[in-house]
């Protein structure tokens, strides 16, 4: 049995105590960005589908962590390419690993692009004391291996998560597992490390790749 389906299984009997949370918390996060977009008056002319495009890309707060390659994972980082970034954690149940097929399925759909244009995808850990560099790089690479796992010390995760208004909750000791909710949208970042649009969940390959062509061909690229 594969990493993930051994996950899925272990964890399937969390699911019903995380799930209501972490919609709670997609719903409130997602809808607060979505209203912003909505209601700007000088937001972007480019028409999306389902991503929210901010009216100015957003600058992320300082922070420094560790790919699964133990390669330092910071602005500098982040430059020079696009990135799509969400965040989410190896044990979860239902949501991450959906997320990850779905994007490695959007990649698939966006490999008629030139290799600069491609997005990089970036799966951050919210549960940094399971996810070691090691175990997000097999976890990752089971779904692409182009994807990146990141990891690192809470307040720099913590300080990621803020920038991008993430909201994380530990849940629950069961069995002597829990689960982690958290905000389940995707985060789209420009190649200067600016935030400039939301993908919200669940995420559906087709849609995910549309507009990311839309978003592109907005910016002249």
């Amino acid at each position: 049995m594969t990493a993930p389906q051994t996950t899925l299984t272990r964890f399937a009997r969390l699911k019903r105590l995380a799930l209501p949370g972490a919609i709670g918390l997609v719903a409130a996060t997602v809808g607060l960005l979505v209203a912003q977009h909505l209601h700007h008056p000088n937001r972007p002319t480019v028409t999306t589908q389902f991503a929210a495009v901010y009216p100015r890309p957003r600058k992320l707060d300082t922070f420094v962590l560790e790919t699964n390659q133990h390669v330092p994972f910071d602005h500098a980082y982040l430059q020079g390419h696009m990135t799509v970034l969400f965040f989410g954690y190896i044990n979860c149940p239902d949501a991450c690993p959906t997320t990850l097929l779905e994007l490695a399925a959007a990649r698939r759909l966006l490999q008629d692009m030139a290799p600069s244009q491609q997005p990089h995808v970036v799966m951050v850990t919210v549960d940094p004391a399971r996810d070691s560099a090691e175990r997000l790089d097999a976890y990752v690479h089971h779904f692409d291996a182009s994807f990146t796992g990141v990891t690192g010390d809470q307040a720099n995760l913590d300080a990621l998560a803020k920038s991008l208004g993430v909201a994380v909750i530990h849940g629950p000791v069961v069995d002597g597992t829990y689960s982690m909710d958290h905000t389940a949208a995707a985060f789209l970042i420009n190649s200067a490390a600016e935030v400039v649009a939301v993908f919200p969940a669940p995420h559906a390959a087709k849609s995910v790749a549309a507009d990311y062509r839309r978003i592109m061909a907005a910016q002249g690229n």
